[in-house]
Formats: structure tokens, C-alpha cells, sequence
């Protein structure tokens, strides 16, 4: 039987392989580095000065118009606090116009533990002998409704490998968009009335890089099951 053993490893590897090359190779390309994005969306770096210019002119004009309400504290308009308006309003303009920087630093943090996910050797297989494959095999076979249920689930685990796929494909075309408006973002934060935008930005922009890390190791770890299955379908 060490010829049979020999094909029934070298099939387990082969798919196992071949999985994680189709996996490594579109999350390779994604990940949090924004040069694919930018590859397809050129527009998007040019356009970027237009939303540093728009952001800007919007916390001036939020700052002239905060300032402009104080006058009428006495009808009953309410007004944010002039200092406190104007600190936060040049804050905010310092962040918008360095956003991209601050974008920069946050992504090649979140890209770290990303490469180390993409980079991790996986584990060797056990494979079991000739005989438990066979058996399993045979099993199946013999009973008609065991090879349906075997096919519909080996059809799920497909679709919802191509589904976790292209969720991360669309996650990074999502964080791609956070990334070059996010002076239009910081330009939230000048003000009190729309800060809980700019948190709520905040919020979506670091989900958005834990869930594109956590579909790598999703990925990788249905890579690494399916080659331990068929390696040894008995150890179920």
C-alpha cells in the first residue's frame, strides 16, 4: 500500500496547495497596502486634494458660522464655546490636511499582523493509511443519500469559500474609499454637532481592517481543514 499512501498524500497536498496558492494570492494583492486600489482607481489619489480643500473649507466655514451664532446667545440660539471652538477647529484642520499620513501609520500598523497571517507556514499534514481512506471512500459510495449529503456540504464549503473571497475583495475596496475621504471625515470632528460622524468614521475604518484580517485567517484556516480532511476523512 505505499504507492496508494503516496497518491492519497500527494492529493491532499496538491489541493491543500492549491487552495492556499488561490487564497495567498488574492490577499497578497489586497491586504491593508492601498497600491492595488490605486492601481485600478488612479482617480481617486488626484481627487484626494480636492477633498483636503473641501474639508478645510468646511471647518472654516462651520468655525465662521459657530462663531457668527454666539451673537445671538441672547434669543435662545445655542452656540458652541468660542475657545473651544476654535482649538478644535485648528486641530481639526491640521488633521485633515495631514490625514493622509495619520492613514498611513494606521494601515502599516494593521498591516503587520496581516503579513504575519499571510506569511505563516501551515502546519504539515497526518495523513492517514491507504485502508481508512478507502474505507471512508467505499462508505460514502455505498449509500446514496451519504455521497448527497457529502456532495451538498463539499458545495457549501466551495461557495462560502468564494463568498469569504470576495468579502474581502470588497472589504478593500470599501477601506480604499474610507482612506482617501477621510479628510471629509476629519472635517466632522471640527464640531460638536457632527463629532458622533467622525467617531462613527473611526469605528467603520478599524472594523474594516480587523475584518480584513480576520478573512485571512478564516481563509488560511479553511485551507489547512480541507487538507487535514482528506488527508484523514476518519478523524471526524
Amino acid at each position: 500500500m505505499g504507492i496508494l499512501d503516496g497518491i492519497v498524500e500527494w492529493i491532499a497536498e496538491q489541493v491543500m496547495h492549491g487552495l492556499d496558492l488561490v487564497t495567498t494570492s488574492v490577499l497578497g494583492a489586497l491586504g491593508c497596502d492601498m497600491a492595488v486600489f490605486l492601481r485600478y482607481s488612479p482617480a481617486a489619489e488626484t481627487m484626494y486634494k480636492v477633498f483636503v480643500a473641501l474639508a478645510i473649507g468646511i471647518i472654516l466655514l462651520n468655525w465662521v458660522w459657530q462663531l457668527f451664532k454666539n451673537f445671538g446667545l441672547g434669543t435662545g440660539i445655542e452656540a458652541e464655546d468660542p475657545v473651544r471652538l476654535s482649538i478644535r477647529s485648528v486641530l481639526f484642520i491640521l488633521l485633515a490636511y495631514f490625514s493622509d499620513g495619520i492613514v498611513d501609520t494606521v494601515l502599516k500598523i494593521g498591516g503587520t499582523p496581516y503579513h504575519w497571517i499571510m506569511d505563516s507556514d501551515l502546519p504539515a499534514l497526518s495523513f492517514a493509511d491507504f485502508n481508512s481512506v478507502m474505507l471512508a471512500i467505499i462508505g460514502v459510495c455505498a449509500n446514496g443519500a451519504v455521497a448527497l449529503i457529502a456532495l451538498i456540504v463539499v458545495l457549501v464549503l466551495a461557495w462560502n469559500y468564494l463568498k469569504l473571497l470576495f468579502e474581502a475583495a470588497e472589504r478593500y475596496v470599501l477601506l480604499g474609499v474610507l482612506v482617501y475621504t477621510a479628510p471629509v471625515a476629519f472635517s466632522m470632528g471640527a464640531s460638536q454637532s457632527t463629532s458622533n460622524i467622525f467617531k462613527s468614521w473611526c469605528r467603520m475604518f478599524g472594523g474594516q481592517i480587523f475584518l480584513l484580517l480576520m478573512n485571512a485567517w478564516c481563509l488560511r484556516l479553511f485551507t489547512s481543514m480541507v487538507g487535514a480532511f482528506i488527508a484523514n476523512p476518519l478523524s471526524l
